[in-house]
């Protein structure tokens, strides 16, 4: 559920490269932002194993990310962008038509409030809670593990996913009434849930209702079934 109107040629913009784990939750913030610009088209995905610890090798690290996560993007002139809202950011401003972070200084200050509680208060908590209360990436990966932390930020997760619910019961979007970077972060986190398998609560009645309207955006439902462009 595109906006459907291109203000530019796709075709015109520079060629990008993604690093990213198809069916990682933090790397799905990024994939349905560049659906939702429609621009797929400029991007090669590189998928790096989370699974086989390959964000973590020396030679990532050194010359890709040094933080060791995923996304991240590399631009045609070698420049690397980190950070899934710092990615959205860049993207958003291709166009010169900003969608995702905003187009007056009020939604731009509410999206970015919002998403950054989405990702204090349920994404971010959830995977403290995935690397440290479960088996996470495995024991080669997961080197140092504090359970009851993690079990103490899965209890966040949960208390993040009423704030919203309270915040959905009375607005379309989690920053208002336009589809925003917000709702992605919320998004990647209900995504991360599912992978850990901790349940939206049924009371949260709101929140369920708003993920099934997203899941019908084409940007959720084929994050990771995107094409990859050849070459």
């Amino acid at each position: 559920m595109n906006s459907g109107i291109l203000t530019f040629d796709a075709t015109k913009l520079p060629r990008m490269k993604i690093y990213d784990f198809p069916r990682g939750p933090y790397p799905a913030r990024v994939r349905i932002a560049l659906a939702e610009k429609n621009l797929q088209s400029c991007v090669q995905f590189e998928m790096v194993d989370l699974y086989k610890g390959e964000h973590k090798k020396p030679a990532f690290v050194a010359t890709k990310n040094y933080s060791g996560t995923l996304p991240v993007l590399e631009l045609d002139d070698g420049t690397l962008i980190a950070e899934c809202t710092a990615i959205t950011e860049y993207l958003d401003a291709l166009d010169g038509a900003p969608t995702l972070t905003g187009r007056t200084p009020r939604e731009k200050g509410l999206i970015h409030m919002m998403s950054k509680r989405a990702e204090l208060e349920f994404l971010d908590a959830i995977s403290v809670y995935f690397h440290h209360a479960t088996p996470g990436l495995g024991p080669n990966i997961e080197v140092y593990q504090n359970a009851e932390w993690g079990l103490r930020q899965r209890d966040k997760a949960v208390r993040g996913m009423h704030y919203f619910d309270a915040v959905l019961r009375t607005q379309k979007f989690v920053a208002g009434e336009i589809f925003s970077m917000a709702d992605i972060t919320v998004i990647g986190g209900l995504i991360f849930a599912e992978i850990v398998k901790l349940p939206v609560p049924a009371e949260c009645e709101a929140l369920q209702a708003w993920y099934a309207r997203m899941q019908e955006r084409p940007s959720v439902k084929n994050r990771v079934t995107m094409s990859e462009p050849a070459g």
